[in-house]
């Protein structure tokens, strides 16, 4: 089995995690229907800040997420698994979904 090297595996996941964040609390937001205004207020925020946040582009902080979280009265679920692994899926939420898709 080939193992990819540590700065691969890095790239990878810096590249994927932003989207996957990002795309779990758009779906939240659509399923609750959550428009970014309503977060920035939830959050104290500017409406620029949130679609900065849900960009995808950012490098969110741990404190961050757990902003977003609180405000949406909602929390984050985590897994780590092995590579090879396959993931888990949510039938009521989409794996991965683009974070513009939406406009909320």
């Amino acid at each position: 089995m080939h193992r990819e090297s540590y700065a691969d595996q890095l790239d990878y996941e810096l590249d994927r995690l932003p989207g996957e964040v990002t795309a779990a609390i758009t779906w939240f937001m659509k399923q609750h229907k959550i428009d970014r205004s309503a977060l920035a207020t939830m959050l104290n925020v500017t409406r620029g800040r949130v679609s900065q946040i849900l960009s995808g582009d950012e490098n969110l902080t741990l404190r961050t997420l757990a902003a977003v979280a609180a405000a949406l009265d909602a929390h984050f679920e985590v897994r780590l698994v092995s590579n090879g692994q396959a993931p888990s899926r949510d039938e009521h939420q989409p794996f991965r979904e683009s974070p513009s898709a939406h406009n909320y």
